[in-house]
């Protein structure tokens, strides 16, 4: 044993009551119940005394009983000479208890002070006084020699096991208490990460939407202070209206992600080929499937941003989206057969394939966009 065994005290958890069964609470409280009533069984029943000696011994018993109460409170704010002063009280109550013929208060007192120091105490306090009280106990004994020493070994382990198990209590409730810290902040993160991700959304969808935005109005300011042609003033703001609207649409789809209503991956890349101008096709391969929130919304905006690219640099060209399902991730494959020969980061009322990489790679995934054989390709590989 190393000294902190010796000079520990038993967690309060163990001590406190709320660490035991509502059964055993109640066990407890009956013995307790039992135990004061011998005590005031042998005040009142006692041949020796009588009238204001009982009386006596009766307000010594009650007396004692608060002195075990408070020797409870004591150990359970871990003070040491306060709990040795009052179980001192007990021992010297059961003294004088045995002095004037109460036997029975007596033998009660010294045995659960001997029990209740080891569970309670530190140990190297608690062997101390358990002596001490388990000797008093021996010394007054009318048993045989050999089942004193046994009812005073068995009151020890008794005590001991006690302390075990209260110990036991103890370490159950600090992993209880641990647990639910560990949980609080497992869903403070969850939360946190949510907010992280709705404000990810709605930057992605309302950043670049409202600087193309200004840009076009810029322009149209800046052309009215010149007094340019009023159709190309017209052009910038009927520009910086669609963007206005599309940016509007994307919110709302964002929104709908965030909320769990889209609409099926599949329905939507055919929804976005029957918009496409020039010829375009979709495929899906693999076992279709429900994706996470998060790699659907990155599988959709790839898709809307690579064929905004493909009717913005390639207008009239044919493309080809290919969704393929993996074991464990998912493949989105766009291709134009006539896009330019330098890799396409997105502007105007896009998003930008550069946002999108970000977002591939912050879900541990990938984003390649550049010219093919044919032409312009962007793939995308999500782990689901």
């Amino acid at each position: 044993m190393t000294e902190n065994v010796w000079t520990r005290w038993p967690s309060k958890e163990a001590l406190l009551p709320e660490s035991v069964s509502r059964p055993r609470r109640l066990l407890a409280l009956a013995v307790r119940l039992l135990v004061f009533g011998m005590l005031l069984w042998g005040a009142f029943t006692s041949s020796r005394l009588h009238g204001w000696g009982s009386l006596a011994a009766a307000v010594g018993l009650v007396g004692a009983v608060c002195a075990a109460w408070a020797f409870f409170r004591a150990t359970l704010a871990h003070r040491l000479w306060p709990s040795l002063a009052l179980v001192t009280v007990l021992l010297a109550l059961a003294v004088a208890a045995q002095s004037v013929g109460f036997g029975v208060p007596a033998l009660v007192i010294w045995c659960g002070c001997a029990v209740v120091a080891l569970e309670r105490m530190p140990i190297a306090a608690a062997l101390p006084v358990s002596s001490v009280a388990l000797a008093s106990y021996a010394v007054v004994s009318d048993d045989a020699w050999l089942t004193t020493v046994a009812t005073a070994g068995g009151l020890a382990l008794a005590g001991y096991v006690l302390r075990l198990d209260a110990e036991a209590r103890g370490s159950a409730q600090r992993l209880l208490a641990q647990e639910r810290a560990a949980r609080a902040a497992e869903a403070e993160s969850a939360a946190l990460a949510e907010r992280a991700r709705i404000a990810r959304e709605i930057h992605d969808v309302l950043a670049h939407s409202l600087s193309a935005q200004m840009v076009h109005l810029e322009a149209a300011r800046l052309l009215i202070e010149r007094d340019a042609d009023r159709q190309q003033i017209l052009d910038r703001v009927v520009a910086a209206r669609g963007m206005a609207r599309d940016g509007l649409a994307e919110t709302r789809q964002a929104l709908s992600a965030l909320r769990g209503d889209l609409t099926p991956l599949e329905d939507f890349l055919s929804q976005l080929v029957e918009m496409a101008e020039g010829s375009a096709e979709v495929t899906i391969r693999g076992e279709r499937r429900p994706l996470p929130a998060e790699a659907s919304q990155a599988v959709r905006r790839v898709a809307q941003e690579a064929l905004t690219n493909a009717r913005r640099h390639a207008p009239g060209a044919g493309v080809r989206v290919r969704l393929d399902y993996g074991a464990h991730e998912v493949t989105l494959d766009v291709r134009d057969s006539g896009g330019p020969p330098g890799e396409v980061t997105g502007g105007g009322g896009g998003y930008g394939l550069l946002g999108m990489r970000e977002r591939a790679e912050l879900l541990g995934g990938s984003l390649r966009a550049g010219p093919g054989e044919e032409g312009f390709v962007v793939t995308l590989k999500v782990p689901v």
